[in-house]
């Protein structure tokens, strides 16, 4: 028997422009929600409240892998090879094949190795500060947020950094809900995409540097620890999600303080508040909207509902983060919340590889950008910033300020 779908309407522009009433009203009614994706006309699970996100996300009998479902399933939520071969990374892996994976890269992301990154960050961002003008308005997201993260990254991997255009391009297009169920822009972007890491992957191997992809590089010639397609979508992933989740913290962050003057002003007085601040930012507007999917394998009980195999679920981070049964008052933005345990970067064995580089980048950036630009304030109506659509990424379509 067909199980029945909840009218939530998690993809409209209202509920994007505030998303808060939405997920307490399912928190409240609908918990563990099946909804049916406009793009697939597929069902989707949605966890909508803290501690049972939390227990899926460390829950072992939901699968990452798309290759263990039938073909069947599959091709409901995967048309016909969208991203072609740029989906075999950790993110879409279980153990012991996410395990051998994560393991490749964790040693550039530990807290020493992101600290010792510290220096360049700095730099970087000031130089991108100094080229802003005096007085006037920019996009914040085309004038910093983007440009800074992108920048450590390609230097981190060895990737040219003129190419960051490409790669903003690229990313916002296999990002994006496709247009009216037109997939020919995600194919045709994941091809070139795949022919660029081809090309570079072929010149560092004849010509390696000290740079992380050439230590992958290193990793795949000491044996079958890492296949070709596994190196190109590793390098894939580490472009994408190495600052698409930087380039939302910042411009999330600025939102939330300009809409919170209050707070924009207790930071300016206290900047030894900037480590609270950058995590009430993650819990309040994080990055991340929902969670990578999971598919149940077989018909699955998680929380007294039974998710039937081959279905798709996800838990719904921002929600979560808004649960008051894990946050005291969780409607106000707090710069000096405590404690604030959000999971707006995951939890448990898909927790942010990058978490650490992604916190420290915004720690730098934010306090130089509101000592570069003491006027800073919105060049536009906040009520006419249009948020990107999709389930993935939380993040402004663009954000135009003053100073």
């Amino acid at each position: 028997m067909e199980r029945p779908v909840h009218p939530f309407d998690l993809w409209s522009q209202e509920t994007l422009r505030d998303f808060l009433p939405l997920y307490a009203r399912m928190r409240r009614e609908a918990p563990i929600a099946r909804v049916l994706s406009p793009n697939q006309r597929a069902p989707l699970w949605v966890v909508s409240r803290y501690k049972d996100a939390v227990e899926l996300l460390r829950d072992g009998r939901f699968t990452k892998d798309r290759y263990k479902l039938s073909e069947a399933d599959r091709h409901r939520y995967f048309r016909v090879g969208e991203i072609g071969q740029l989906d075999k990374h950790m993110l879409n892996a279980d153990p012991p094949a996410h395990t051998r994976l994560r393991a490749l890269v964790a040693k550039a992301f530990t807290a020493r190795q992101v600290e010792d990154l510290r220096p360049r960050i700095t730099a970087i961002a000031q130089r991108l500060l100094e080229e802003l003008p005096p007085e006037g308005s920019v996009d914040l997201l085309d004038a910093f947020a983007f440009p800074l993260p992108i920048t450590v990254i390609a230097e981190l991997l060895g990737v040219p950094v003129e190419d960051q255009d490409r790669f903003r391009a690229w990313t916002l297009t296999l990002l994006s809900p496709p247009a009216g169920g037109n997939l020919e822009p995600l194919r045709r972007t994941a091809m070139q995409f795949q022919q660029y890491l081809q090309d570079f992957l072929a010149r560092r191997r004849a010509d390696p540097r000290d740079d992380l992809t050439s230590a992958l590089l290193a990793a795949e010639e000491q044996g079958d620890r890492l296949s070709p397609v596994e190196l190109m979508s590793m390098v894939f992933l580490l472009i994408v999600a190495g600052h698409e989740t930087t380039v939302n913290l910042i411009g999330n962050g600025v939102w939330a303080l300009l809409h919170h003057p209050e707070q924009l002003e207790r930071l300016r007085a206290s900047p030894t508040l900037i480590d609270s601040a950058v995590e009430e930012i993650l819990r309040y507007c994080g990055p991340v909207r929902h969670s990578t999917s999971r598919f149940a394998l077989q018909d699955t009980e998680f929380r007294g509902q039974l998710i039937p195999a081959g279905e798709m679920i996800m838990a719904a981070l921002l929600s979560a983060n808004h649960d008051a049964e894990q946050f005291d008052a969780p409607e106000r933005f707090d710069i000096a919340r405590e404690p604030n345990r959000h999971i707006a970067l995951g939890s448990g064995g898909h927790f942010c590889l990058g978490a650490p580089l992604a916190r420290l980048e915004a720690v730098i950036a934010l306090p130089l950008l509101l000592e570069r630009l003491p006027r800073l304030r919105f060049a536009v109506e906040p009520s006419t910033l249009r948020w990107r659509s999709g389930l993935l990424i939380h993040g402004l379509e663009r954000l135009p300020v003053a100073f």
